[in-house]
């Protein structure tokens, strides 16, 4: 796992950043992609980053959703079941969320079996019937299921924030190209910290 230096950060959000945005509170929903024991390592450096969002948002009645990806062995995965040789079986313990998130009955857990957690899922659909316009996007991998499901978010007209320190892959190369491409046309890319003061500062 790279050591990505976190006080980078504010650098690079005001250098990638093509609006000065901030998410409107009570129509806003954090989705949190894919924190699994499978992706363990690649958590760890942002795992402070994203128990603290959580608390927060949790504090101000803010949506979470979390998404679990896993695949039915033997199943036909298509294009990303061929591309990739290590699937994560669904049931298996790979498969299960980190127990840090602490997930709450009533919090929304989207199933999915491809990089975007719109395919094929009412992800969609629930956050229209919420009345959600933000969307506030974190967790694994930045490059992959992180990026997609910000490219087609946006596509379906959310406005979208993207955590630059609540989003990890494998490489630093990966996760400064992403926050790049994303920064300029498709995301508003936000420390967990600016986020959690976002709506720390809201009265209502």
């Amino acid at each position: 796992m790279y050591n990505f230096r976190m006080s980078k950060i504010d650098d690079i959000i005001r250098q990638f950043t093509a609006h000065q945005w901030a998410p409107e509170v009570g129509r806003t929903a954090v989705l949190l992609i894919d924190l699994q024991e499978y992706f363990r390592g690649i958590i760890n450096p942002i795992l402070e980053n994203i128990v603290s969002l959580v608390s927060a948002a949790r504090e101000k009645n803010i949506p979470l959703f979390f998404t679990q990806h896993s695949h039915d062995p033997g199943a036909d995965n298509g294009m990303l079941g061929r591309w990739w040789s290590d699937l994560i079986i669904k049931g298996s313990n790979d498969s299960r969320l980190i127990p840090e998130l602490n997930v709450e009955k009533g919090e929304c857990v989207i199933h999915k079996n491809t990089y975007s957690a719109f395919h094929q899922t009412d992800l969609e659909k629930k956050f229209k019937d919420l009345g959600v316009t933000d969307l506030v996007i974190g967790g694994v991998m930045t490059n992959l299921c992180c990026e997609t499901t910000a490219r087609d978010a946006f596509v379906r007209n959310f406005r979208v924030f993207f955590l630059a320190d609540g989003t990890s892959t494998i490489s630093e190369e990966f996760h400064l190209a992403t926050l790049k491409n994303l920064g300029y046309g498709f995301a508003i890319l936000m420390s967990c910290d600016r986020f959690i003061q976002t709506i720390a500062a809201n009265q209502h």
